[in-house]
């Protein structure tokens, strides 16, 4: 099947491509809005993203794709993120559509690799640091372009470009004021019909058919003037944006957690958590250790064996896309002294203040909780059954208890996350001799994050809550006997909603958390033009360029838990590194219009490095060569070697618990792993058979930093070709494979591989990252987790070719009389040849390429690409366009052959088919002051898939994927664009 969907994949990229071939059989020529940069635009001196070089006709050897201004407007993007979630090259990283457990940041991850092995720029230099690189810190209508360097560029950036480089040009050297403002709705129609048969068939409400909301609201407002003498300029600007949240009970795909059900795993159940809000009871001592028993539903004080009716839907209250605010302002500056001084500096902030929303907290299973056997709240009956002939004596018993608090006075999870970003650079540059300049700076960006989690359940005071007496015929807590605690609130959780709005008052406690994340960076570089001094090919014109530079930068990390917090798990910790590095580029045209070579050049770079928490240096290189036979077409090929050194959050993120989707084979009654097997995670032969389940296939993990992580090595290929043929005026078409291999790759071994690895094959290294609790033997609670905190794994290896097109002809050509403007054309596409993961060295790999699931995350299509086609108007300067998006098909992991794949086979997710979307925008410029634009996305109001909430990895959220395909619907939007 898999065959199958890569060659369906192959044929809609073929296809994609044919259209703009056979387009192109028209004459014309256009810019169009997303492009390869392979042409300068001036013949000034520039220096192009991926290299150091400034040299006026200087061409990319790196494959590389730039997102224009004209671009974001057509998507009505207020998030920058979700328009390079867009291109092919790739995958979504943390996005304002996750929930629970987000950071509320958004970050970009190209080819894959993760978002800390692309290095993010603010006009060539580093825009925050690595690891805490949130985009949102970029207003989208600031934005004059995106360069994305697809090609390993650490040589000339630093080791953190092992995947390649985003670089946000930004709009600078404003005369006037601009005013940019946008707002944006949702529109979406619940006409879903498995997924509503489902709703019904559990009894919960359906969504409404058509509903309207997640209002987006952006405003933007840019000042400059320049100087009186022309020679310098000083630009502000502010800006606020607004998105209003939506919750999963809006959706009817996400209306109801969704669990695998049938013989066959052929069919999607509603389910969702054991933690009920009747009350669930798994008994660890007493004369019915090992039984699971719950709350009737009725209110009475009874309990009956636990099933799976009692399941509760935890999704309504849930975030398909959080609440968030946020304020940015800046300002850039500029000023030339003389040739050999111009100064400038910039200052950028933004607050962003963002809330994620999980349903109400409860007493959650995985804490043991004693409950005192003389306690006045049970009945009779529940004593019994807790304490046997104990009971009524102050002999206590220890409990699971999944308690869920949704009386009266319950409230939602609030996870609220503010995140206060500054970034000041201050310099010079100019030109210091004929053929020099220089480039001097200090670079300093702060991140701090304050956290406070709210309306969670302290599980101190509810331990306290359950010890209770009677006292006077009032049920009394013993710590306000004793007086260890006057205010604690006994807690009656024997019944349905049993608990008083005290209690819920006196549960309640919000936990806080205070992290900083700074970054200082030293730099200075010089280029020169060494033609200009005879040193030259003696078969070219153009002489040898060098740039040379050195750079100090140094990070450091503080993070901060309240005591709440850390009794929950979550540790303090604090770092810091220093890194002193040289560098240094070279451009040499070896030939130039000779017969046969139009041009033939040779590119290097090398740069060195030296951690203060490394014995050694290290080193990255890279060498690129560029040959153009005629004007038509060109080649190129590059090699990088990167050696990435772990940054400042890998180092020393605090360790804490955290949610993942798994299944622990050894829980159940009847655990599907044998007693043996079970014993290398950590099983007793007494808790065999007897432990419970990780509650709606969610069992914990503990991640965090390692401060002995080594560092990774990266190797990179890339081998293209670039058309540009001189009988089809203005079509351009490139070509690139891409081959990137990392060595030592640091991250974790996820919980899913763990768990296959050590009971299928008993290697020592995964039964050993078991952390059972002792009592129970869950792996969930705060004392029960999988160990996962970075490490050097084995490697990762990816590999594709990225295809990319570009044409627009005049249409009156087509017709003998009539002006009927133009059309232009865009496309970039990308084939997957291979996405290899190792998880240890000589372990075995596994190949994610068209998969999804547990083990290979977010779906990873062989085939992806969109084509914009754009009428510009002869009647009016207006443009019309329509975008069509594709995302290849994907097959579930867990059921591939690999070993390291394999799981319990499941049918009805068995496959995501592949997806199409479309997209609409329009711009008029109603006058030389004034542009309007509209648009919609998903205009055709496309579901995305429905995928078990067992089977979703990082980033998956309601029942599907958000940040891969559009969880909103038909999404619509109005703007403008004043300028005075």
């Amino acid at each position: 099947m898999r065959s199958r969907l890569a060659r369906l994949d192959l044929l809609a990229g073929a296809a994609a491509v044919a259209v703009l071939s056979v387009v192109a059989g028209a004459p014309a020529a256009f810019a169009q809005q997303v492009a390869t940069a392979d042409e300068p635009a001036t013949l000034d001196a520039v220096v192009v993203t991926g290299s150091r070089i400034k040299r006026p006709n200087l061409v990319s050897a790196s494959p590389m794709t730039v997102v224009g201004d004209d671009e974001i407007k057509y998507q009505g993007a207020t998030s920058i993120e979700s328009v390079l979630n867009r291109l092919p090259q790739f995958t979504a990283d943390s996005n304002e559509n996750g929930s629970n457990g987000s950071d509320g940041t958004a970050r970009v991850n190209l080819r894959n690799m993760g978002s800390s092995r692309v290095l993010v720029l603010v006009d060539g230099q580093r825009m925050l640091p690595a690891e805490t690189a949130d985009v949102n810190f970029i207003p989208s209508a600031l934005v004059d372009r995106v360069d994305v360097v697809t090609g390993g560029a650490s040589a000339v950036y630093g080791s953190d470009a092992v995947s390649g480089v985003v670089n946000f040009i930004l709009k600078k050297d404003l005369n006037g004021l601009r005013l940019d403002a946008q707002y944006g709705i949702a529109q979406h129609r619940n006409d879903n019909d498995y997924p509503r048969s489902l709703i019904t068939a559990a009894g919960y409400k359906l969504p409404e058919r058509s509903v309207t909301d997640g209002a987006r609201t952006d405003i933007n407002l840019a000042f400059g003037m320049n100087s009186p003498d022309g020679k310098g300029n000083v630009s502000f600007y502010v800006g606020y944006r607004e998105l209003k949240p939506v919750t999963q009970d809006t959706r009817d795909y996400s209306a109801c957690a969704l669990n695998l059900a049938g013989e066959r795993n052929d069919a999607l159940a509603c389910g969702g958590s054991s933690n009920n809000e009747y009350g669930l009871f798994s008994l660890l001592s007493g004369p019915n250790a090992g039984q699971t028993l719950n709350n009737t539903k009725d209110g009475n004080k009874t309990w009956v064996p636990y099933n799976s009716s009692f399941l509760y839907n935890y999704a309504p209250t849930n975030y398909i896309q959080r609440s968030d605010s946020r304020y940015t302002a800046g300002a850039f500056g500029h000023y030339e002294i003389n040739k050999a001084a111009e100064v400038y500096g910039s200052f950028m902030f933004m607050d962003d203040h963002t809330f994620s929303q999980a349903a109400p907290s409860a007493l959650f299973q995985g804490t043991t909780f004693k409950i005192n056997c003389n306690n006045p709240l049970m009945s009779a009956s529940q004593a019994a059954t807790l304490c046997g002939s104990a009971a009524g004596t102050d002999v206590s018993q220890d409990t699971f208890i999944g308690y869920r608090l949704t009386g009266p006075g319950s409230s939602p999870r609030r996870d609220d996350l503010r995140h206060t970003d500054y970034r000041i650079n201050l310099g010079s540059r100019g030109e210091i001799a004929p053929g020099w300049t220089y480039d001097a700076g200090f670079l300093y960006s702060q991140v701090v994050l304050d956290e406070s989690y709210k309306n969670n359940v302290d599980n101190t005071k509810a331990a306290k809550a359950l010890q209770v007496v009677n006292v006077n015929g009032t049920p009394t807590c013993k710590s306000v006997v004793d007086g260890t605690d006057p205010n604690c609130v006994p807690i009656d959780v024997f019944k349905y909603q049993g608990l008083s709005a005290a209690a819920y008052k006196y549960l309640y406690a919000p936990t806080y958390t205070h992290g900083v994340q700074r970054e200082k960076v030293l730099s200075a570089n010089v280029n020169g033009d060494l033609g200009q001094y005879g040193i030259k090919s003696p078969w070219a014109d153009d002489g040898v360029a060098l740039a040379l530079g050195v750079e100090h930068r140094r990070e450091e990390l503080k993070f901060e838990a309240d005591a709440l917090a850390q009794a929950a798990g979550t540790k303090e910790n604090n770092g810091a590194f220093s890194v002193t590095e040289a560098y240094g580029e070279m451009d040499l045209p070896l030939v130039q219009d000779a017969p046969f070579i139009k041009a033939l050049s040779l590119n290097a770079g090398y740069r060195t490095s030296k951690y203060d928490y490394l014995d050694k240096r290290v080193s990255t290189y890279k060498v690129e060569l560029q040959y153009a036979p005629t004007s038509d077409v060109r080649f190129r090929a590059s090699y990088n070697r990167a050696v990435r050194a772990a940054n400042i959050s890998e180092l020393f993120a605090p360790q804490g618990l955290g949610n993942v989707s798994a299944v622990d084979p050894c829980a159940g009654a009847t655990p599907t792993a044998s007693a043996a097997a079970c014993a290398l995670t950590g099983v007793t032969a007494a808790q065999y058979g007897k432990i419970p389940e990780c509650p709606a296939e969610t069992c914990v993990t503990q991640g965090g930093g390692n401060p002995d992580l080594k560092p990774e090595v990266a190797d990179t290929r890339t081998a293209g070709v670039v058309l540009t043929p001189r009988f089809l005026p203005g079509f351009s078409m490139s070509l690139d494979y891409f081959d990137i291999y990392v060595d030592q790759y640091i991250g974790s071994v996820d919980a899913p591989t763990v768990i296959n690895q050590c009971v299928q094959t008993s290697n020592p290294y995964f039964c050993s990252l078991f952390h059972r609790d002792p009592t129970s033997g869950v792996l969930f609670g705060d004392r029960g987790y999988i160990v996962a905190t970075n490490q050097n794994t084995g490697f990762l290896q990816t590999s594709g070719l990225d295809v990319t097109g570009n044409y627009r002809f005049d249409l009156s050509s087509l017709t003998k009389g009539g002006d009927w403007g133009s059309l232009d054309f865009s496309f970039v596409g990308t084939y997957l040849n291979s996405r290899k993961i190792e998880q240890l060295p000589g372990l075995g790999a596994y190949n994610c390429k068209g998969l999804f699931g547990p083990t290979c995350g977010q779906p990873n299509p062989a085939w992806r690409h969109q084509l914009r086609t754009t009428w510009t108007l002869p009647w009016i300067p207006a443009t019309v366009s329509v975008n069509w998006r594709y995302f290849g098909g994907t097959n579930l992991s867990s059921n591939d052959s690999n070993p390291f794949l394999q799981g319990d086979h499941v049918e009805i997710n068995r496959k995501i088919k592949a997806y199409s979307y479309v997209d609409l925008a329009a711009n008029w410029k109603v006058r030389e002051q004034l542009s309007l634009r509209a648009g919609m996305n998903n205009a055709f109001d496309k579901d995305p898939p429905v995928i078990a909430a067992g089977l979703l990895s990082a980033f998956g959220n309601g029942n599907t994927y958000p940040g891969v395909y559009d969880p909103m619907g038909r999404t619509l939007f109005v703007g403008l664009t004043m300028d005075f």
